[in-house]
C-alpha cells in the first residue's frame, strides 16, 4: 500500500467551545475521486481546510505526502500547498480587471518564475481546461463555466498533486455544472487527485468514492480506494 497524499488520523478541530470536527479519520490515496458530502454545519468546510493545511487540528494529525502538518513552520506549510495542492472555490476569486490568463498567472506568483514564464505556463493551463481562445478577456466577458474553469486552470497552472475543490458548481447552472464536472472527470483520469466538497447528494452519487459528514463525524464512507 502506498503513502496517502492526505491521511487524516483521529483528527477534531475546535472553534472556541464549538467542536466543528471530531474524532475523523480519512485517507486519500494518489488517483482518487471521491466527494465528501453533507448538509450545512456538518464540517465540510473544516475538513477542507484541513485538508489543505490551512489550518490545523485541535487534536490529531493531518499529513499530507507522510508530512505531519503539525511539524511543519507555517513557512514550510505555504510551501506544501504552493507544490502540492490547488483549491477550486464556488466563488470564482478572480481579479476583475485582469485577464484570463493573467489571473491564471497568478496562481505562480510566489514560485519566484518571471512574468514571461508565469503567462506562458498561464496559457497552456487555460488551453488544457478548454480556453486557450479565451486567454485576453476579463471575468466579465465569461460566462459562469468560463470563469470556474480559469479558477480551475489557475489552481493546476502549479502542477498540483492534488484539486480541492469547494461546492465547485454551486454557482453554476446545471449545463455548466455538468461541463465543469466532467472536466474534472477529464483531469483526474490524467492522474490529479480530486476530491469534492459538495451538500449535492446526486452529485456525490457520480463518483467513486463518496464520505458523508454529519455533526463532524463521518457517518459514511464507501472506501472505494483506488491506488495507481
Amino acid at each position: 500500500m502506498t503513502t496517502p497524499v492526505i491521511e487524516l488520523t483521529d483528527v477534531s478541530r475546535d472553534y472556541g467551545e464549538v467542536r466543528a470536527l471530531r474524532e475523523v479519520t480519512l485517507s486519500i490515496h494518489a488517483g482518487e475521486l471521491l466527494a465528501v458530502v453533507g448538509p450545512s454545519g456538518s464540517g465540510k468546510s473544516t475538513l477542507l481546510q484541513l485538508m489543505g493545511t490551512l489550518d490545523r487540528p485541535s487534536t490529531g494529525t493531518v499529513r499530507v505526502h507522510g508530512h505531519d502538518v503539525l511539524a511543519l513552520p507555517d513557512r514550510w506549510l505555504s510551501a506544501v500547498r504552493a507544490r502540492w495542492i490547488g483549491f477550486v472555490f464556488q466563488q470564482f476569486f478572480l481579479t476583475p480587471y485582469l485577464s484570463a490568463v493573467e489571473n491564471v498567472a497568478n496562481g505562480l506568483f510566489y514560485h519566484g518564475l518571471r512574468r514571461s514564464v508565469r503567462l506562458r505556463l498561464a496559457e497552456q493551463s487555460l488551453r488544457q481546461v478548454g480556453l486557450g481562445h479565451r486567454v485576453s478577456h476579463r471575468p466579465q466577458e465569461l460566462s459562469g463555466g468560463e470563469r470556474q474553469r480559469v479558477a480551475i486552470a489557475r489552481a493546476l497552472v502549479a502542477r498540483p498533486s492534488i484539486l480541492l475543490a469547494d461546492e465547485p458548481t454551486g454557482a453554476l447552472d446545471s449545463r455548466s455544472g455538468e461541463e465543469v464536472m466532467a472536466l474534472l472527470r477529464e483531469l483526474n483520469g490524467d492522474g490529479t487527485t480530486i476530491a469534492v466538497i459538495t451538500h449535492d447528494r446526486a452529485l456525490a452519487a457520480d463518483m467513486p468514492r463518496q464520505v458523508q459528514l454529519f455533526d463532524g463525524r463521518i457517518s459514511q464512507d464507501t472506501a472505494a480506494v483506488v491506488v495507481r
